[in-house]
């Protein structure tokens, strides 16, 4: 029996193995020596599997807990304070995703460097929060099930139609919005098709709170996200291979030949089911900390990783060039070493931010000062060089 207290702590807990599995997957998949993979080894393909539900997984949960909160506000349309703050946290993962790939020496030099550009997590997380707002307000006058129904049903066009949305050419487009919908000039993600996580985790939010109220709610949720997880695995490729063959839509054969959005779907529902399953026996506070400071985490890691703001990453010095005991060893540590500096930030933040908050009360004021004594200057010299030419005759 799951505690009433506890109704949204299995998300925490998924966010902060999401979070940890993408910590120590972008660590050995940067520094692991190529050369000395495995592919026929079971850990190593069990490793490989596990890694690539996470961004699912991460993605999903973003879109639960954001429409969660936004849904439960009594208020509602514009009137509801999340609009306000979810448009804010919108743009703010928006701006990080960029500042994030900000090279200071390529600033200085006059330069904007092309990775500035490509678009990664955060920026697909960032749009994806403003989307599902922007959704929220346009059909926030019908009732819930009417903004239910169209986030499963972006989930599954976007899901469906993959294969054709990524063969359009976005050419046509700058670059730095092409980024969004291509990965062709180097982008990570894409909001086609991840922008299909975020609305199904807004979608499960929504099933939530419209039963939130029942005691068999984990009961129910727990059975029906397995059995359709486990569908989605072993029969959406069957399914849609039938579509492909009844319809004769290239589009569906597509899908059944590279089905991994529905089957990795599938994947979540499992993780879902998991978690809901061992939250009882999930009571470790650091673990749920973890998971509530992904943001930060993130942050640190791709700092350190990839040398944002400075260029000066340790994937610059140790790029595919570690035997795997040595990469997995530096998982560990890199992992660890990242959730301690979070949890320290979050434990100091009040007080960083405060003095945060002075520092730049005083560069305001040292910069006001500065315009001010720069204009009487200038006004002094103009004064000098009318009298000088003649001109002035006060």
């Amino acid at each position: 029996m799951i505690a009433k207290n506890s109704r949204l702590y299995f998300i925490d807990a998924m966010r902060a193995w999401a979070i940890l599995m993408m910590l120590q997957g972008h660590f050995i998949e940067g520094f692991l020596d190529t050369s000395l993979i495995n592919t026929n080894s079971i850990s190593y393909s069990l490793w490989s599997y596990f890694r690539g539900i996470t961004a699912p997984v991460f993605f999903t949960v973003s879109g639960f807990i954001f429409t969660y909160l936004l849904i439960k506000s009594p208020e509602k349309g514009l009137a509801n304070p999340r609009v306000k703050k979810g448009i804010k946290r919108g743009l703010q993962i928006l701006g990080l995703g960029y500042l994030l790939r900000v090279n200071l020496l390529g600033l200085l030099l006059g330069e904007v460097y092309y990775s500035f550009f490509i678009v990664d997590v955060l920026h697909c997380i960032g749009l994806s929060i403003l989307v599902v707002t922007g959704l929220y307000l346009v059909v926030s006058k019908f009732r819930s099930w009417v903004l239910a129904t169209l986030f499963l049903l972006i989930t599954l066009l976007l899901f469906a139609f993959e294969p054709f949305l990524a063969s359009i050419n976005y050419d046509i487009l700058p670059i730095a919005f092409a980024n969004y919908f291509t990965k062709a000039h180097g982008s990570i993600f894409t909001i086609q098709p991840w922008l299909g996580y975020i609305t199904f985790g807004s979608f499960m939010a929504m099933i939530f709170l419209f039963y939130s109220k029942s005691h068999r709610l984990y009961t129910i949720a727990i059975t029906v996200s397995g059995c359709i997880g486990l569908g989605l695995i072993l029969g959406s490729s069957a399914v849609f291979k039938f579509m492909g063959d009844v319809t004769g839509l290239q589009v569906f054969q597509s899908v059944a030949i590279n089905n991994y959005l529905f089957m990795r779907l599938g994947d979540v529902l499992l993780v879902f089911a998991v978690f809901m399953l061992l939250i009882n026996y999930i009571s470790n506070k650091t673990f749920f900390r973890i998971g509530q400071n992904t943001l930060a985490i993130y942050i640190i890691h791709f700092v350190i990783l990839y040398g944002s703001f400075t260029g000066l990453g340790l994937y610059g010095f140790f790029h595919k060039s570690l035997a795997p005991w040595s990469a997995i060893v530096g998982a560990l540590i890199f992992t660890v070493a990242c959730c301690f500096l979070a949890l320290k930030y979050d434990t100091h933040k009040g007080v960083l931010h405060k003095h945060m908050k002075n520092i730049a009360n005083a560069i305001k004021s040292k910069l006001i000062y500065g315009l001010h004594t720069g204009k009487s200057v200038l006004k002094i010299q103009a004064y000098r060089s009318l009298k000088l030419f003649g001109l002035n005759k006060n």
